[in-house]
C-alpha cells in the first residue's frame, strides 16, 4: 500500500485496556458509595450496558450527557440499587477511569517502534471524556508520542461521525486520504468512522469477532505487534 504518513489511534480497547480500567472503577465506586460488593458478574453486566448506550451515541439517538447518567440507571434498576445515586456515580467513576493506564498487550511497544521510525505521524481519536482521557495522556510513558489528541468532548462531534474526522483534517493539514489509517477496535466508531472519512482502516480485532456491521476493514490485525509489517517499518 502506499506509505502511510498519518496513524490515528483509538484509545479505549485498543492502547487503553478499557475493560480492565472499567472493571477498577465500577468497584472503587461500590465501594466509595457503600453500596454493596459489586462482582465480577456485575462489572460485567455494566459492561454490557454501557457498549449498547455508546452505540446509540455513535448512531446520534442520544446525547453524551443523557447516557453516561441513564446507563448507570439502567445497571441500578435491574440490582435494586438507588437509582438517584446515578449522576454522583458518574462524576466519580469518569475521574477513577483516569486513576491509571493499563496498555493492551504489546501496545507501548508498537507505538514506541513507530515513533523511532520517524516516518509516521501520530495521533488519538477519541470518543471518551476530557475528564478522564487527558489524564491518561498526560502520563510520561504516552506524552512523547502523540502529536496530538482528538478528544470527542472538545471536538464537539464523536466518532464515526464525518464532522469528528474534517476536524481532525483541518488540524494536521492537507493530506491525501491514502496515506492516512485509523486504528481501532470498535467496528461502529473507529472502522465505520474510517469509511465515512474515506481512509484506510485497522480491525484490532483480539476478541477474533465477526465483522457484522457491514463496514468494509482494511486490515485486521488479532495483536498490536502485527501492525508495524502492515505499516511497513
Amino acid at each position: 500500500m502506499n506509505q502511510i504518513k498519518i496513524l490515528l489511534w483509538d484509545l479505549d480497547g485498543t492502547i487503553n485496556d478499557f475493560l480492565a480500567m472499567e472493571n477498577y472503577a465500577i468497584k472503587k465506586g461500590f465501594d466509595r458509595m457503600n453500596l454493596g460488593k459489586c462482582t465480577d458478574e456485575m462489572a460485567s453486566r455494566y459492561s454490557q450496558i454501557n457498549v449498547s448506550y455508546w452505540e446509540k451515541l455513535e448512531k446520534c439517538e442520544m446525547k453524551k450527557d443523557q447516557i453516561l447518567v441513564d446507563r448507570f440507571k439502567d445497571f441500578f434498576a435491574e440490582y435494586g440499587l438507588p437509582e438517584q445515586n446515578a449522576v454522583v456515580f458518574n462524576r466519580n467513576y469518569q475521574l477513577d477511569l483516569g486513576d491509571k493506564l493499563v496498555f493492551i498487550d504489546g501496545a507501548l511497544e508498537v507505538l514506541q517502534k513507530i515513533k523511532e521510525s520517524k516516518k509516521i505521524r501520530q495521533f488519538v481519536v477519541t470518543n471518551g471524556l476530557v475528564a478522564n482521557q487527558k489524564r491518561k495522556l498526560e502520563g510520561q510513558e504516552l506524552k512523547p508520542i502523540f502529536e496530538y489528541a482528538f478528544i470527542s468532548d472538545e471536538v464537539g462531534f464523536e466518532k464515526p461521525n464525518i464532522e469528528f474526522f474534517n476536524a481532525v483534517f483541518q488540524k494536521i493539514g492537507d493530506i491525501p486520504k491514502n496515506q492516512v489509517i485509523i486504528v481501532g477496535d470498535s467496528l461502529t466508531s473507529d472502522i465505520k468512522g474510517g469509511n465515512n472519512a474515506g481512509i484506510k482502516t485497522c480491525w484490532f480485532n483480539s476478541h477474533k469477532k465477526k465483522n457484522n456491521k457491514g463496514v468494509q476493514v482494511d486490515y485486521e490485525i488479532s495483536e498490536l505487534r502485527q501492525l508495524p509489517k502492515i505499516l511497513c517499518i
